[in-house]
């Protein structure tokens, strides 16, 4: 019997329990995690980590919390076999741990240093990557076997209760149906459940926006139609997203980071400026982009470069933001201006709805050798708007330096910056998208007019930016 195991197995009656006997196995390549909801004496979540071959293991009896201020108990308990992680049933009253028990969650974790080490010293930080529990968790020991499981400061927020999720994620029954041994078969109705590209839309009815009303449903079937014309500026770019896990009146926030292991969703390790390494990630396909939908991201914004060479721009974007109460008027000639200053020095421009005050004028270049190159330039362009038209243009941000101007923005061309990208929705009062439009629209078309609905009836028109990738 192996030693690890032994309290384990000296609890358990194998004549009566379905439960596995406790034997160690060889180290795999990934490490696993399970947590189980357990219905026994109290109703509490087994948080199981694998760890040399056994599944160190955790009571937590509030279940673990996306909230980074809650600090959930968790109760270590014996170790327990590698095989638990495929006990879903019934433990027989009587018997140690009687009660139901549902696989809740599973997937595998990493972890920076040595997981067995860092838990004998009563601090182990990791990051999971499961169907529910996802990004960066720390186990903090405070006293004896009481610890506190505890969510990282990430960007990584899915859901405010784990409590909705009453269905395993192995069988997708629910206690009651595990408690009675009943084994099913479910269909998912398309109105609960929304499957595109083998990626799963949970709580598909949640409202994003009112008046109307969108839900994130609606949201993934949009992005899935414009898919095929937002892809070739999105895929292979660095991101950073706008989420709102908790829909209409929660709180959003910018993300950077993904600890997603969904297909089309690619980590990379860049470096900071402090010299440390920091995790971004990328698309590259419609699945990918239908996963950041189920992560809650609704608005998408990318680099000004290519993953192939991220410190070479190929993409300047300059973003007219008007002072309060501007007229549209003022604004559309505000574009006509930079379109022809950036005329002058022959770079062909296009043009698309920012989904909020203003218009972005977008540049596809390759004369660029750096970022610092970038920034220059796009700051000189800003700088010559208002040597040619001081009363009307900044290329200052400060508020009290652009009354009753337009800002040019320029700051988004250096390194680490994004601007949305185009045909994504903005997470604004109404859901409106960046859309890209044609030249001759300017005059038609305003920075907040293109609704989900318009954005897929112009799919079907000729492609307004034909010839930027060229």
């Amino acid at each position: 019997m192996t030693k690890s195991l032994s309290a384990y197995n000296k609890k358990r009656n194998f004549n009566s329990t379905a439960e596995p006997i406790g034997k160690k196995v060889t180290n795999k390549k990934k490490h696993i995690f399970v947590v189980q909801h357990h219905s026994a004496r109290r109703d509490h979540y087994d948080f199981r980590l694998e760890v040399g071959g056994v599944l160190v293991s955790w009571a937590v009896p509030k279940g673990p919390s996306y909230n980074t201020r809650d600090k959930r108990l968790a109760v270590k308990v014996e170790d327990h076999p590698y095989a638990y992680k495929d006990f879903e049933g019934t433990i027989p009253k009587g018997e140690y741990g009687g009660g139901t028990v549902m696989i809740w969650d599973e997937g595998f974790y990493e972890c920076d240093g040595n997981a067995k080490g860092e838990i004998k010293t009563g601090s182990f930080k990791f990051r999971l990557f499961g169907k529910r529990l996802k990004g960066s968790w720390t186990l903090v020991k405070f006293k004896e076997d009481n610890w506190l499981l505890i969510k990282e400061k990430d960007g990584v927020f899915l859901y405010d209760d784990i409590s909705s999720f009453d269905r395993s994620v192995r069988t997708d029954r629910t206690m009651g149906e595990i408690s009675s041994g009943k084994q099913i078969k479910r269909v998912r109705n398309s109105a609960k459940d929304f499957l595109v590209e083998g990626v799963e839309i949970s709580n598909p009815d949640k409202h994003i926006f009112e008046k109307p009303t969108i839900t994130k449903y609606d949201i993934a079937l949009y992005y899935k139609k414009v898919a095929k014309r937002m892809l070739p500026y999105l895929e292979n770019r660095l991101l950073s997203t706008v989420r709102l896990p908790s829909g209409v009146g929660g709180e959003k926030f910018f993300a950077k980071h993904n600890f997603s292991s969904n297909s089309g969703v690619v980590k990379m390790m860049i470096p900071s400026k402090n010299g440390n390494k920091e995790d971004y990630y990328h698309i590259t396909n419609e699945e990918g982009l239908i996963s950041e939908v189920q992560m809650n991201s609704y608005e998408f914004h990318i680099w000004g470069s290519s993953i192939a060479n991220i410190d070479k721009p190929n993409i300047l974007v300059f973003d007219l933001d008007p002072d309060e109460g501007m007229s549209l008027s003022k604004i559309r000639q505000g574009v006509r201006d930079l379109k022809s200053v950036l005329d002058e020095f022959s770079l062909k421009s296009y043009l698309k709805t920012s989904g909020g005050k203003g218009y972005h004028v977008v540049v596809p270049i390759d004369k660029l050798k750096n970022w610092d190159d970038a920034s220059e330039f796009a700051q000189n362009v800003a700088k010559v708007m208002e040597a040619m038209w001081p009363d009307k243009y900044s290329s200052n941000m400060r508020k009290n330096k652009r009354m009753n101007k337009i800002f040019i923005d320029w700051v988004r061309n250096t390194k680490g910056a994004t601007s949305v990208a185009p045909y994504s929705i903005r997470l604004k009062d109404k859901c409106r998208v960046s859309m890209p439009i044609k030249w001759s629209e300017l005059d038609k078309v305003g920075p907040a007019d293109v609704t989900i609905e318009e954005a897929i009836k112009r799919l079907k028109r000729k492609n307004p930016w034909v010839g930027f990738f060229v």
